[in-house]
């Protein structure tokens, strides 16, 4: 019988989310250099939500000594490490690695400073609307869905609630306030999942200040207001 998903949460959720950031990334950490996708979830975790690294730390640590079997795992009772690039015998010196990084980063206040994304993982987990806006609405599909750029973004406005368009406009002026250059910009929509390129004749960043200052003025639609005799 599998997990219900509080109990999952409770003993795994937040391990779930370093071996998230850990997938199809080199698994390298060394006792004295952590990977650079564990920098990733380092810097992401300690300035969104740092009470997670005691948890993650934890769990971590806690599955690496008690490692499920295989009938435990068919039975869905204990979360399955995905494949990270090593042999099965090493994961569990890999999983102790990584709580060690964790735990020294929690004592000593190591708190990474901010900087772009540098993993796929990291640049959805910090512009997660943004990656959902791009990903779902400028696909390779865009162009046999919609007319052009602005369809799609009328669409979009049209069908997504108020709050979430405002989590977009703010996630647009964080990108845009990371002053990358212009390749760098392309290379952040395309990891976001922009397959089309952005409409003529803006640049990647123009055409994201652009999008930034149309959803700025976005106003909802809260229907009639009261009449003089109400």
């Amino acid at each position: 019988m599998f997990m219900k998903p509080l109990e999952f949460d409770r003993r795994y959720g937040e391990l779930d989310q370093v071996i998230s950031a850990c997938t199809g990334m080199p698994a390298d950490d060394e006792p004295d250099e952590p990977s650079e996708a564990l920098r990733a979830y380092l810097r992401h975790s300690w300035h969104t939500h740092p009470w997670a690294l005691a948890t993650a730390e934890r769990q971590i640590r806690e599955y690496a000594r008690n490692p499920p079997g295989r009938l435990r795992l068919s039975l869905g009772e204990f979360y399955p490490v995905p494949d990270v690039g090593l042999p099965q015998s090493a994961i569990g010196d890999w999983l102790f690695v990584i709580a060690d990084h964790l735990k020294r980063s929690i004592e000593e206040g190591e708190v990474p400073p901010p900087a772009a994304p540098g993993t796929h993982w990291e640049w959805h987990a910090r512009f997660l609307e943004l990656g959902q806006f791009l990903g779902g609405w400028f696909s390779q599909d865009m162009p046999d869905e919609f007319p052009d750029h602005d369809a799609a973004v009328r669409d979009y406005t049209t069908t997504t609630h108020p709050q979430l368009l405002a989590r977009l406009t703010g996630e647009l002026h964080e990108l845009l306030a990371l002053a990358l250059e212009e390749p760098e910009y392309a290379f952040a929509v395309a990891e976001l999942g922009m397959e089309v390129d952005p409409p003529q004749p803006y640049s990647p960043s123009g055409w994201l200040a652009h999008l930034a200052d149309t959803l700025g003025r976005f106003k909802a639609d809260y229907g009639p207001g009261p009449t003089a005799t109400d």
